[in-house]
């Protein structure tokens, strides 16, 4: 029998205040509720990204459902949506004296709009809230979801990009109101923009599971629930992404993985995040695509400071019980790495064309979520104070990658983690 070390280190959960406010509205044909969902007299602003809602049918649906209504459009919130757009909306909002927004689309429409909410009651430029990392006053807003992997549509975070300077950084807003959750929306996806969807989901659970070990039963039941439906659901979905039943549990499992649920009183490390946004913002590469190149890194270089829970997602996610526990956490890794093979993804830098200019291009996460609030409003450890204004090279070269709150929990020691391009091991 093997000892388990996630069996001998028990930590107590963290204080916490969890709240959330979202009103979720599940399953096919609850596009027509939008009239009860939003309050009369509203002005609507209805924002979109590039017109994928009008080949889909979800568009009539919502200009049926809001007829009589009095609402603008604004169109074009990219992937990765940028504050150079966004500015755009927000002065069209102003104009038209928007008090009521609802976003249609998928994770970057939900982010652009929650930072869209701020600027229409902000004097200054949007980028300064960003930079602030909290709005202060938000335009309420809900959201009608077609594309499943930020779980936006029931959290208060957002991710925005600044196209001038190459920078990608997280600030908190307020919670959608309510959020349309019909899975028959999600039947015309491309197969890669699924992928990159199931990539986020499960980097997303892996971020907040993958810390301390012993720290709370219930929450990792929870987060390991989440990831063996994602394992299970993938290949359905490959299969038939019109299958009704296994869309549904993709669309659920997309919005429970980060929608604070899971991290109640636990230590988070959002690492694999941070540097996947620097490579977005650089290169252009999709988020999801990014956490599947990265993560893999992640758990190869910090095997030592996670290694309690490696050895427990290795034996109950898949099943690794035999050998060392050197052979069981090189087998972990592994078998992570091949699940997003599986998806059809990336899991080298090199294979995407990003090579070593990349690691020296003298990139700093100038922020990131190092000064933001910590999300759904947690408290961040004491420790991560200490650095908070530190500029920290985001993918680059041996000195320094600010690698998440949690090591500091784990370790009880403020730790800088170097990843050498060789250390990280993602080039080749």
């Amino acid at each position: 029998m093997h000892t388990a070390l996630y069996h001998l280190n028990t930590f107590a959960m963290n204080n916490f205040i969890y709240h959330n406010p979202t009103k979720l509205v599940f399953g096919r044909g609850q596009i027509a509720r939008l009239p009860k969902l939003i309050p009369a007299g509203k002005r609507i602003m209805l924002t979109f990204g590039g017109g994928s809602v009008k080949r889909n049918g979800v568009y009539d649906q919502v200009v049926a459902a809001l007829v009589g209504r009095d609402f603008v459009e604004f169109w074009g919130i990219e992937a990765n949506p940028s504050v150079e757009t966004l500015r755009e909306a927000i002065a069209l909002g102003k104009e038209q004296k928007v008090d009521f927004l609802l976003a249609i689309g998928g994770g970057s429409v939900i982010d652009g709009t929650k930072l869209i909410a701020a600027g229409l009651l902000y004097d200054g430029d949007a980028w300064d809230i960003v930079l602030k990392g909290q709005a202060d006053k938000t335009v309420p807003l809900g959201t009608v979801l077609t594309m499943s992997a930020t779980g936006s549509e029931m959290n208060s975070g957002s991710v925005i990009s600044r196209q001038e300077t190459k920078e990608k950084c997280a600030f908190y807003g307020d919670y959608p109101v309510f959020s349309i959750l019909d899975p028959e929306t999600l039947y015309s996806l491309p197969q890669r923009q699924i992928a990159c969807g199931l990539s986020d989901t499960f980097v997303h659970v892996l971020e907040q599971y993958m810390t301390t070990p012993g720290q709370s039963r219930l929450m990792d039941r929870w987060a390991e629930g989440i990831l063996h439906t994602v394992i299970e659901i993938a290949p359905k979905i490959r299969e038939n992404q019109h299958d009704y039943a296994v869309m549904s549990e993709y669309m659920l499992g997309a919005t429970l993985a980060l929608n604070d649920m899971i991290r109640m009183g636990v230590t988070q490390d959002w690492a694999t995040h941070m540097i996947g946004h620097e490579l977005t913002a650089l290169h252009g590469l999709t988020h999801g695509a990014t956490l599947a190149i990265v993560i893999n890194g992640t758990l190869r270089v910090l095997r030592e400071q996670k290694r309690g829970k490696l050895l427990q997602y290795g034996e109950r996610i898949w099943g690794i019980t035999g050998g060392t526990e050197e052979e069981r956490i090189d087998r972990t890794i592994a078998a992570n790495e091949a699940f997003f093979r599986s998806l059809g993804l990336s899991t080298r830098l090199s294979e995407e064309g990003i090579g070593e200019s990349t690691l020296g291009a003298g990139t700093t996460a100038r922020r990131g979520m190092s000064t933001a609030p910590w999300p759904g409003g947690f408290s961040k450890p004491a420790s991560d104070g200490a650095m908070s204004h530190k500029k920290i090279p985001a993918v680059g070269e041996a000195a320094g990658i600010f690698v998440g709150w949690n090591v500091y929990s784990m370790a009880k020691v403020e730790t800088i983690v170097p990843f050498s391009s060789r250390l990280f091991g993602l080039l080749t």
